[in-house]
């Protein structure tokens, strides 16, 4: 019998197992749902706290350069230009 049973689960295991999965991730889920303690979310973004702490770190010449946005290239062929080709500005 055990042979029978063996041979039907091995043909015939994803249609066994993707409900049984299914049904799991349904009870886990709605378990974590249950118990989450949530993260509130940060009051500003993260990009934002960044451009503030480079501000305060890197003093008056960066803060004059992140908001002129300075070090953005003017096109596409400035980005990754060898040191030897760049123009002087």
């Amino acid at each position: 019998m055990w042979p029978v049973i063996l041979s039907f689960m091995r043909a015939y295991a994803p249609v066994i197992t993707l409900p049984f999965a299914a049904v799991v991730g349904v009870i886990g889920y709605n378990v974590e749902k249950l118990f989450d303690r949530s993260t509130p979310a940060p009051l500003q973004g993260i990009k934002e706290t960044r451009e503030e702490r480079r501000l305060d770190d890197g003093g008056e010449e960066a803060a004059r350069s992140l908001k002129e946005h300075a070090f953005v290239p003017k096109s596409v062929f400035e980005k990754n230009m060898s040191p030897t080709l760049k123009p002087v500005r």
